[in-house]
């Protein structure tokens, strides 16, 4: 009977035992599964980190893109305005250009008569004038008739050199000279010293003082000086005006002035 229920026994702890070896090696396997799982839930979320790493590099390098290109933009946003500002300076200035060239044209038709009209006026008041550098002056006239006929002139050179012309005539009111010239006296051609004091004295003298003389303007002709005293002073007067001796007062006759009218 004991050895029976011994029998009994032992069976019934090798059955637990199978029981309990099955039960470790479906624990162990499904631990396994359960570490699997784990792993692979590892694995994942490593993977969707990695992809939520690289989209969030790749929205900051997108951002730091677009931050650069908005100011880039920006900055050719000012660029184009200060562009556009200087073309329509620039077209201003084309405008008023055409504009002026138009005016140069119609000025350019109104002076030429001007200037014709100035060159006969300065003649006319060279004529008139005190009979200084006779050939000079005329020749001068004479130059400004045909540069105005030549086409290979410009307008504006035309007028340079008559306002020069004017200019030359206005200096000799400011100054005094004195030059070789050739005078009729006496019926007979001699060389004389001509003095001029502004334009309103002239008179001459030979190199031996033998003889002196004024032009009196009304007269329109030389008048004869046989005083000394003018005689030296017009000699002092040509000595200063050659440079020979230093500026200093003349006594010299002068015609009288004529009275209004």
């Amino acid at each position: 009977m004991r050895n029976i229920q011994l029998s009994g026994l032992t069976a019934g702890m090798g059955a637990a035992v199978l029981l309990g070896a099955s039960l470790a090696a479906h624990g162990q396997a499904t631990l396994n599964s359960v570490l699997r799982a784990d792993e692979e839930v590892v694995r994942l979320a490593q993977a969707s980190q990695e992809r939520v790493d690289k989209i969030v590099e790749d929205t900051r390098s997108a951002l730091d893109k677009y931050r650069s290109v908005t100011k880039e933009v920006d900055g050719l946003n000012v660029y184009n305005t200060l562009l556009q500002r200087q073309v329509d300076d620039q077209l201003a200035q084309i405008e008023e250009i055409t504009n002026s060239i138009e005016r140069v044209t119609e000025i350019e038709r109104q002076i030429t008569p001007l200037m014709l009209d100035m060159v006969e006026s300065l003649a006319q008041f060279v004529e008139l004038d005190v009979p200084f550098l006779a050939d000079e002056r005329a020749d001068r006239i004479q130059r400004l008739r045909e540069t105005l006929e030549r086409s290979d002139v410009s307008v504006a050179e035309k007028f340079r050199v008559v306002l020069e012309a004017y200019e030359i005539e206005v200096d000799y009111g400011r100054n005094i000279e004195t030059y070789a010239d050739l005078l009729e006296i006496d019926g007979t051609e001699r060389p004389v010293d001509i003095l001029r004091v502004g334009r309103t004295s002239l008179y001459y003298q030979t190199s031996d003082q033998t003889y002196t003389g004024v032009w009196d303007q009304k007269a329109r002709q030389w008048q004869p000086l046989s005083e000394s005293q003018a005689r030296n002073e017009i000699r002092k007067g040509i000595r200063m005006a050659g440079g020979q001796l230093a500026p200093d007062l003349l006594m010299l006759p002068t015609a009288a002035p004529e009275a209004a009218r």
